[in-house]
């Protein structure tokens, strides 16, 4: 160590700042006040990362330390998924969504559980009988109660705010033609809701959604919500999934859908957030999952590192969507990346297999991008 740093650790600077400083990162001073991302937006909002199995079960312990050092809010990227709890039925695991748990209790952390009812990743006998056939909406309501309270209820008072329901508005405001719809109708989501805050009252609740910045999806989801407040349906926050382009969506589309939402009286999260710098195979493509392209590699033209022109293209546009976060700071109360590296992102395999992404804020080998300071000290400008 040089010098330099031991005299700083010696005038009080903790030994975490001066491996900070190593990492790249600001320190600690009247000038700035943060060190580190959960420090900068201390008072503003909680910064969050998607904890995949990898970081369930610790396996690497530089993450690890990025994730302890940088957040204080958790969310389960798989392994609260219907499928994954109970891919029988009434079989549930709950061995890694114990651990995830725990690890957020151990840490003091804002724990958010994803997601209780999805199309996607749910298992098939959901929504079939012995006979293949699709069940009555009584069966489908009753299963879906069994499900959301077992889960709710085993983690009530640790989980402080859940996905209820993910996706269930398609881009042009309609409803998305999904087994829960096709047999329950618009009620899926009421009972839900419904559900989900009997088995724990005061679990804050979430509707959580991508391209939530397109003008169909904002005026789908902001006719769902209000139907559900005419019903008196405990909702109590928005979730707009932030897979973003570097093109797309437009930083004023986004404003309109914070503001839109913020509206109705519920907090607005921005959820799952990375920023693709790769060609997108048709335009802005949303986060559905079940969208596969075959690989090109026109697609994949990055797999040495970024060119410096594309590296200041992401800086400029991260920091563009933050300071639009902290304009809006008093309405929005998490921000979570999706992922704490970009080893971690499933943007490496998706749309499209095999790729090299860089869409979060910390390198492979978990060094911080020089973003990551310069969203620190925008921070610090804003009280």
């Amino acid at each position: 160590m040089k010098n330099t740093k031991w005299n700083k650790l010696k005038n009080g600077i903790s030994l975490t700042a001066v491996v900070l400083i190593g990492l790249g990162c600001v320190v600690r001073s009247e000038k700035n006040p943060a060190i580190t991302l959960k420090d900068a937006f201390e008072g503003k909002f909680y910064i969050g990362a998607a904890m995949g199995r990898n970081h369930i079960n610790e396996t690497d312990a530089s993450t690890m330390e990025v994730l302890g050092t940088h957040f204080n809010s958790i969310v389960a990227e798989n392994v609260m998924k219907s499928g994954m709890l109970q891919a029988k039925e009434g079989e549930f695991n709950f061995s890694q969504a114990d651990k995830f748990v725990e690890y957020g209790k151990k840490n003091n952390l804002h724990v958010v559980g994803h997601t209780l009812i999805w199309h996607s990743q749910a298992p098939r006998w959901f929504f079939t009988d012995a006979e293949g056939k699709d069940v009555s909406p009584e069966v489908l309501a009753k299963r879906m109660e069994t499900h959301i309270k077992t889960v709710v209820g085993r983690y009530k008072g640790q989980v402080k705010g859940w996905d209820v329901v993910n996706e269930a508005i398609l881009d042009d405001g309609s409803w998305r033609k999904s087994k829960f719809f096709e047999i329950l109708g618009e009620d899926f989501i009421k009972l839900a809701f419904q559900y989900a805050h009997e088995a724990d009252p005061e679990a804050e609740l979430y509707y959580n959604d991508y391209s939530m910045a397109n003008s169909g999806k904002r005026a789908g989801v902001v006719k769902m919500v209000k139907d559900l407040q005419a019903q008196e349906i405990k909702i109590d926050g928005i979730g707009m999934q932030g897979h973003l382009g570097l093109e797309y969506p437009t930083i004023e589309e986004f404003e309109k859908s914070i503001l839109a939402y913020s509206g109705l009286g519920v907090t607005v999260m921005i959820t799952e957030m990375d920023l693709s710098v790769l060609p997108s195979p048709r335009g802005d493509m949303g986060a559905d999952v079940s969208t596969n392209v075959d690989y090109q590699q026109s697609l994949n033209p990055y797999t040495e590192g970024l060119p410096d022109d594309v590296q200041k293209k992401f800086d400029a546009r991260y920091l563009a969507f933050f300071k639009l976060f902290l304009d809006h700071h008093d309405k929005i109360s998490r921000v979570t990346l999706w992922g704490v590296n970009d080893g971690d992102s499933w943007k490496n395999g998706w749309p499209v297999r095999g790729r090299t992404d860089y869409p979060l804020l910390f390198n492979r080998d978990n060094s911080p991008k020089t973003v990551v300071n310069e969203i620190i000290q925008l921070a610090a400008k804003y009280e």
